[in-house]
């Protein structure tokens, strides 16, 4: 029996005020996949992510979780349980007044996530696991832009989640800190099983951890194409998409730490 993926978006339409921005969106994300949401700008790569968290039903189709709609999942007078995914939007959004170690408690303690007990001892651990030990006691404000990124990351992970939403997670990033994100995000995957999906421009991210990725085009309203990157550079039936692919040649280079290493 083929195994239920991960996420399934079946026949989606999503856009505001029941004027489509992108149609006829299927496909499925397997279970510890990396999978990356591309295309124009304003082409409805973030309308797209807000449907899949719930934060914007589609205008039509239907996104599941483990074959699971994300409101079917509590019974009729039963509490539901926590998402099954993890946020890390595009500034972080940590509350600045919280220390680190407090951003990653508030979400465990407003799902009752683990006991009470536990608590910090897990949220040690989810720093430490993007190497943020022994930074537990900081305010936001006296991170670097990557280390806030690793925070914001750290919170998305307090509740233990099997999927990653990331929302241009090397926005704003310098090169070395967004390659050190990439590496982090790939680390976890590994580690953790976790599936993530990640709304991106950055070409360099793309081809570095990206298993698959869908286009969407801005014109068209519709996605033009789906597949791993390198492969849809060479033979997408798109030539808007190949372009897009190619731009500065990435899809012929390794990725920088690669190139480091063989040096």
């Amino acid at each position: 029996m083929a195994e239920t993926a991960r996420i399934s978006v079946k026949d989606v339409c999503v856009g505001y005020g029941g004027k489509p921005v992108q149609s006829g969106i299927d496909l499925e994300i397997a279970r510890g996949e990396i999978f990356a949401i591309v295309g124009d700008s304003g082409s409805g790569k973030s309308t797209l992510l807000k449907s899949m968290v719930g934060l914007l039903p589609p205008l039509k189709g239907s996104i599941l979780f483990d074959g699971k709609p994300l409101e079917g999942e509590a019974e009729p007078g039963v509490e539901k349980g926590p998402p099954p995914f993890g946020i890390l939007f595009q500034g972080g959004a940590l509350w600045s007044s919280m220390t680190l170690l407090e951003n990653i408690l508030m979400p465990m303690e407003m799902h009752g996530h683990a006991e009470p007990a536990a608590r910090e001892a897990l949220a040690r651990f989810k720093l430490a696991l993007v190497g943020l030990a022994g930074h537990e006691e900081r305010l936001p404000a006296s991170l670097s832009g990557g280390m806030r990124k690793r925070a914001a990351l750290a919170r998305a992970l307090a509740l233990d989640p099997s999927v990653l939403f990331l929302d241009e997670p090397s926005a704003g990033l310098d090169p070395l800190s967004s390659r050190r994100l990439d590496e982090l995000i790939l680390t976890l995957r590994d580690g953790l099983g976790i599936t993530v999906v990640m709304v991106t421009h950055e070409l360099e991210s793309l081809y570095a951890i990206a298993d698959r990725m869908l286009f969407l085009d801005g014109e068209e309203h519709k996605p033009t194409a789906l597949g791993p990157p390198a492969e849809l550079a060479r033979e997408a039936d798109s030539g808007k998409v190949r372009e897009f692919l190619s731009r500065r040649g990435l899809s012929d280079q390794p990725h920088a730490s690669q190139t480091e290493a063989s040096s």
